[in-house]
């Protein structure tokens, strides 16, 4: 391809994005979206995917400048997607932890709270930045520092892989799998305002920071006490991290260990190694350590957090098990299945996955030309995956949850090594077919994941999790509810408990009765509310029943009517023990009298 043609297949891909960021922008959400994906206009999506298709091109087949201008599409493209709650004008975006972030956030700007005196302030204060420089509401603030926060995933991903290795189709093949963000799997990360999940896009910033102070020798730039830059960018970018989240630099920390343990062995049984030449990680991971123990072990949070996971570990019931099976049944009863979910879910991870396994056990048999250096990175990596694999198992059995974050960093190592062993699978293929033809073929497969991973970056329907698109009139029913109820009595939600608004709203550091909120709360009971035992629903008390745009998409979109019935709310609606105090097109509160 000569020159001229490579600039105009440039100025097409990045007119592309630019016209569906125009657009997206011109058709801002006013109603709740269950899916952003179909909220967003199609010509939105049309541009995106001729874009991304360039940029997959540019990213294998090109080099140098070239290469650079197909991962920067690329890399804007995805940005672009990942920033379509703040583009299309979300009031705010996630209705669980988010929520909890957001009362913290308001805590910070009103003074109630000191952003040391949080176990992870990092994006709170980064939130509370934007609201003051750029007087912003604070939700989008804080949606502005999700954004923020990933793109360096984008960025340090290939670079990362450009210390790994040399090759250029290697950083291509990286910053392509980087573009699926595999690190978000929708059960325990999620793409939003979620501390853990926001870490895992610092991660890579921090293993850049291990390979260079691994590979580049500081004679020169040397700073006080003979302490090299490189080693001061790898405890600087932990802390960083630690302040995101600390079960991230925990993992670095296992990482770092890995790493200091592989010298270790290295030095003792060998005088002819590659590893020889590496400076020594031992100081770094005793430091990064400490300082993960000090803060950790002085934050109530960690502590109640650990007493969860060993009574976990101890108890039968507290598994994932029984949570698999009970999700598994009801999937069926609405026509789907965990093997289809799964599909949807984790198969591009599942074909990543498979790919980096072969190319790591022939890395092992000595079956790969990789310079003895690179195989000495790669050797750091997967060996890093027995300790972190043996954490997900302890989580899963402990606490499911966890496991599934754990899972998240999990992918952010995979992503790397991506990149080098597809790199040497086109190789190996361009032994059998042309080198055109298999830079082809790799190009097909990693459209086809990347397709997969982007359909599934944000929650949605298809994936029976509606999206949690906070609107301006959900706000505002929830504000008004708190503000003129009365205090003696209850809120309770169809499924969802109300007291992560109250978080968002009125901040978490209440005396309130719930985790910091200042009203009581809960769910009503769906079995005894189908039976029309309306007032008995909730503990046989008088109580405030919610019930918003998203809890009827839920229930009677996704779930089928599983739990409730749209025969049971219009019963409910002419039900004397009901009656309507507040009302919008999002939102609607009841007070249920009881029978007592």
């Amino acid at each position: 391809m000569n020159r001229s043609t490579v600039d105009v297949t440039f100025v097409v891909g990045y007119l592309a994005v630019a016209i569906g960021l125009l657009v997206a922008r011109s058709n801002p959400a006013t109603t709740y979206e269950p899916s952003i994906y179909t909220g967003t206009p199609m010509i939105t999506w049309v541009t995106f995917a001729v874009a991304l298709a360039i940029a997959v091109g540019m990213a294998l087949t090109c080099r140098g400048r070239e290469q650079a201008l197909g991962i920067g599409l690329g890399a804007i493209t995805v940005t672009g997607i990942v920033s379509l709650p703040v583009i299309r004008n979300y009031r705010f975006a996630g209705m669980g932890d988010a929520l909890t972030h957001l009362g913290w956030t308001r805590d910070i700007v009103a003074g109630e709270l000191a952003p040391h005196e949080l176990f992870y302030p990092a994006i709170h204060s980064i939130a509370s930045v934007f609201h003051y420089a750029g007087g912003i509401p604070i939700e989008r603030a804080l949606l502005f520092s999700m954004v923020i926060t990933f793109v360096p995933f984008l960025i340090f991903v290939p670079l990362v892989v450009r210390e790994l290795t040399g090759p250029s189709m290697a950083i291509g093949a990286a910053a392509i799998v980087s573009w699926m963000v595999l690190p978000i799997n929708n059960i325990a990360t999620h793409m939003g305002v979620h501390t853990n999940s926001n870490a895992l896009f610092l991660a890579p910033v921090v293993i850049f920071a291990v390979f260079a102070y691994l590979r580049r020798r500081a004679t020169i730039e040397r700073l006080p006490l003979g302490l090299s830059p490189f080693s001061l960018l790898v405890v600087l970018s932990g802390i960083g991290l630690l302040l995101i989240h600390p079960q991230q630099m925990v993992n670095i920390v296992v990482l770092l260990g890995a790493i200091s343990s592989v010298q270790y062995i290295v030095r003792r049984r060998s005088d002819d190694h590659p590893i020889l030449d590496h400076p020594t990680m031992y100081a770094h991971t005793i430091v990064l350590g400490v300082v993960f123990g000090l803060w950790a072990l002085s934050n109530e949070r960690f502590r109640d957090a650990l007493l969860i996971l060993v009574v976990g570990l101890l108890t039968e019931d507290v598994g994932s098990g029984a949570e698999v099976d009970q999700r598994g049944s009801s999937l069926t009863e609405i026509g789907g299945s965990l093997g289809e979910l799964f599909v949807t879910m984790f198969l591009e991870s599942a074909i990543i996955s498979l790919i980096v396994g072969v190319f790591v056990l022939l890395v092992w048999l000595g079956r790969t030309r990789l310079a003895p250096e690179a195989k000495s990175l790669v050797n750091y990596l997967a060996i890093s995956m027995v300790p972190l694999t043996g954490m997900f198992v302890v989580y899963f059995v402990g606490t499911p949850t966890m496991a599934f974050r754990q899972l998240g960093f999990i992918a952010v190592l995979l992503t790397i090594l991506a990149g080098v062993a597809i790199s040497r699978g086109v190789g190996t293929l361009s032994n059998y077919v042309s080198r055109p033809g298999g830079t082809a073929i790799a190009a097909l497969g990693l459209s086809i994941c990347l397709v997969l991973g982007l359909m599934t970056v944000f929650a949605s329907p298809m994936i029976y999790d509606p999206g949690q698109h906070v609107t301006d009139q959900k706000f505002s029913g929830y504000e008004s509810g708190f503000e003129h109820a009365d205090e003696d009595l209850p809120h309770a939600g169809m499924g969802y408990d109300p007291y992560r608004y109250d978080h968002g709203l009125n901040g978490v550091e209440g005396d309130g009765t719930l985790s910091g909120a200042t009203v009581d709360s809960g769910t009503v009971d769906s079995e005894a509310f189908e039976d029309g035992d309306y007032a008995d629903a909730y503990n046989g008390i008088d109580y405030y029943f919610i019930m918003t745009q998203y809890d009827i998409t839920r229930e009677l979109g996704v779930y089928q009517e599983l739990y409730y019935s749209e025969d049971t709310l219009e019963e409910f609606e002419r039900s004397p023990e009901a009656n309507k105090v507040i009302s919008n097109d999002e939102f609607r509160m009841y007070v249920v009298s009881s029978t007592e």
